[in-house]
């Protein structure tokens, strides 16, 4: 009985003092640490647009240079003319002798070439990543890709040549559109020396309230951390007034393995300034106070355990030795033992037992006969453990539901919940651009397809698919609503009627998978009948959209269609069904705006049955193909993710509540387990024993205390019943020597 009643002391003393560490740890600072982590994730999540754009540009000019259907005498005239001319962005054209690097043909401005050893660059085998120019002090990102010619044949006997013709493209564009999210946010775009090649500021921001010395410490911040991954960090600039200056940086290079932005040395900057904490807060007096009242109820419990549980029950186990030697042993002190009393002590299981020893006591004199207990019994151990139980809950319970709960309204700095408003609206930027891209691609593909016969067309959109892995089937679809024409996967479902126009479109309401499709009208061509298909439509992968979603410390992100039904999200989830939570359907509703607007992006701290939740909702598209569709992005990140010293206080105060009630139950339950428990079965026997039952043999369980008790009743058992044996034969012995002898005889 000594361990768990010795456990539950120390434990309990334990969890107090984990209780002074956890909560004298929780301070209030200037700034507070989840509001540089917001920033530090805006600036990584502007990187990650800044990065997705150079990659698919890139990708898109190697594309489009390998699509190209040279032939022998294409002119570099020509074959630049048709390699940019469906792109908007390009500043300036180039197309040159990879081995001379001289100028074939340009276009446009004149690319600055001025510093690239083009000879060098082609000859790598792969594909040749963007480099960072200067041009007029204008930064320009230059994009390469070769254009291989067919192999020219000698004039005489058309046998191939061993000599391949290459031309190299380049392209020079500008930097991808920065933008910046949250009011009073400034967001810049720096080269590797900390020079700002790029800016732009929302709301109430300006450039020249920013702090002059964040850009150098942001570039040496991204220096030191290596080129090769997406690092990012955080930074405090200076103070004016009440308001101090919180930066964000991240490199613009891949997070998995050599990318087209690696060696562009680009690092994102944002910067806004945030009011300081002005009041305190120190959980040290509250951590003292709630470990000494623990530390009380503690030492309260043990002493009522040690008086009330093993100092009874170690007389009880004292008593039943003694009664056993008398009752055993012919030695004139032990027979002795036999006329003294049997004491009772304490309440419950060893009371009952004490009684029903006195009983056997004098059944052994011959002073009385059997006796017949009451089965009406006052409370007993087990009423003790679940008033021990009872008295740690007392104090456990005010600690998980009532103190240092975070206030709703004031707990989440305002800083930190519009963070998470401009997060969720980054988020929405990211699935509108794949989804305004993933349009784009299928409209040229529509625009190549009329004229050409079904086999070409069909090879056309086998290209697609295979360079765009976010299709699952592109098909045709003709005036009645038939597929004329399919590659990829069998479409999850298609449209009765075929829409006008193009855009976006959700293609079912209900199952297992949304269906998500683009579609463009393919230009009829007169006496043509591969003009029977009217509209291509290319069905989105939902994965590809899933996959855009997940971001650190965003929380669950959620894309749902205009009646709040789930289309995408971060974690699991059912197709078509509702927001996990009222609260984030009821923010969701809320950024819908008057009549004929997409709406504008709200956030509010909300409490739901794990905790705060620091959530945001926000339109998907205000303008473009997504327009339409009436989208929101949702976003519930739960605040104890943050490092928010009101939520950290409730979240600790409510875990040495959880410890010191499991604790308390844990020990209390193993007293019971191997004390009460075995007390109780034993109080039943040894009553039952005094009441005349001679055939029921005890047989210990435990080597402990009750252990020791049960053998000693068995011997008594063993005496009892060879005096009742005498008694009914007639023989006038002591029941010590009838047990001695029936002990010899075994």
């Amino acid at each position: 009985m000594r361990p768990p009643i010795a456990s539950l002391v120390v434990l309990l003393l334990v969890v107090a003092a984990l209780t002074v560490i956890g909560l004298d740890g929780v301070h209030a600072e200037q700034v507070p640490q989840a509001v540089l982590n917001g920033e530090q994730q805006i600036a990584a999540d502007t990187a990650l647009s800044i990065r997705t754009t150079i990659d698919l540009e890139a990708s898109t000019v190697r594309r489009t240079a390998g699509a190209y259907p040279a032939t022998s005498t294409s002119t570099p005239a020509t074959a630049l003319k048709a390699l940019t001319w469906a792109k908007k962005g390009v500043l300036g054209s180039a197309l040159l002798d990879p081995h001379t690097g001289k100028l074939l043909a340009a276009g446009g401005k004149p690319a600055p070439l001025a510093g690239v050893n083009v000879a060098r660059t082609a000859s790598g085998h792969g594909a040749i990543q963007p480099r960072l120019v200067m041009s007029g002090g204008t930064p320009q990102l230059l994009y390469f890709a070769k254009v291989t010619l067919p192999t020219q044949q000698e004039e005489a006997n058309q046998v191939p040549s061993r000599t391949e013709r290459q031309w190299l493209l380049v392209v020079s564009e500008a930097l991808p559109a920065l933008t910046a999210f949250g009011d009073g946010r400034t967001a810049e775009v720096l080269d590797a020396r900390g020079e700002v090649l790029a800016t732009t500021a929302h709301g109430t921001a300006s450039r020249a309230a920013a702090d002059s010395g964040l850009p150098a410490a942001a570039a040496r911040a991204a220096n030191g951390s290596g080129r090769d991954t997406d690092a990012s960090g955080s930074l405090l600039g200076t103070t004016a007034g009440s308001r101090r200056t919180v930066a964000g940086w991240s490199q613009v290079a891949s997070a998995t393995g050599p990318g087209d932005t690696d060696d562009l040395g680009l690092v994102v900057l944002t910067s806004r300034a945030v009011p300081t904490t002005t009041t305190a807060a120190d959980y040290s007096r509250f951590a003292l106070e709630a470990a000494g009242a623990l530390a009380g109820v503690a030492l309260l419990l043990g002493l009522a355990l040690h008086f009330l549980v093993q100092r009874p029950l170690l007389r009880l186990y004292l008593s039943a030795g003694r009664l056993a030697r008398g009752a055993t042993e012919d030695a004139p002190t032990a027979q002795a033992e036999l006329y003294r009393p049997v004491p009772v002590h304490g309440f419950g299981e060893p009371a009952r037992i004490g009684r029903a020893l006195e009983s056997l006591r004098r059944q052994l004199l011959g002073r009385s006969g059997p006796q017949e207990f009451p089965a009406r019994r006052g409370p007993g151990y087990r009423a003790l453990a679940v008033a021990g139980v009872l008295a740690v809950a007392c104090w456990a319970a005010p600690m998980i539901f009532l103190l240092n709960r975070a206030d709703t309204a004031t707990a989440v700095p305002a800083p930190v919940l519009a963070d998470q408003q401009a997060r969720t609206e980054i988020a929405a930027m990211r699935i509108r651009q794949s989804l305004d891209q993933s349009y784009t691609d299928l409209s040229d593909a529509a625009a190549s397809l009329p004229g050409r016969s079904r086999a070409a067309q069909s090879e056309v959109l086998q290209h697609v698919l295979d360079d765009h892995t976010r299709y699952r089937s592109l098909y045709l679809l003709n005036r009645s609503g038939g597929i004329t024409l399919r590659v990829g996967d069998t479409p999850l479902r298609t449209l009765l009627h075929v829409p006008g126009g193009g855009g976006i479109t959700t293609v079912n309401t209900s199952g297992r998978i949304p269906a998500i499709a683009a579609y463009a009208q393919v230009r009829a061509v007169k006496n043509k009948a591969s003009a029977a298909g009217v509209v291509l439509f290319g069905e989105i992968d939902v994965k590809a959209l899933n996959s855009i979603l997940p971001r650190p410390k965003l929380g669950s992100v959620w894309v749902t269609d205009r009646g709040n039904k789930v289309l995408a999200a971060s974690v699991g989830y059912r197709a078509f069904q509702s927001l996990p939570d009222s609260g984030l359907a009821r923010l969701a509703r809320s950024t819908r705006g008057a009549p004929g607007t997409a709406g504008t992006a709200t956030s509010a701290v909300l409490r739901t049955s794990s905790g705060l939740s620091v959530d945001a909702a926000a339109p998907l598209a205000q303008s473009g193909p997504t327009a339409r569709l009436g989208w929101h992005v949702v976003t519930a990140e739960p605040a104890a993710a943050l490092q928010i010293p009101a939520v950290q206080a409730e979240q600790r105060t409510m875990l040495a509540g959880i410890l010191g009630l499991t604790v308390g139950a844990a020990c209390l339950g193993w007293l019971h387990v191997v004390v009460i428990r075995p007390l109780r079965a034993v109080a039943v026997l040894v009553e039952r024993l005094a009441g005349a039952d001679r055939r029921t043999v005890l047989h210990p369980v435990n080597h402990d205390e009750v252990g020791s008790v049960t053998r000693s009743l068995e011997l008594l058992r063993q005496a009892l019943a060879e005096r009742d044996r005498a008694a009914r034969d007639g023989h006038a012995a002591g029941p010590s020597r009838f047990l001695r002898e029936n002990t010899l005889q075994r």
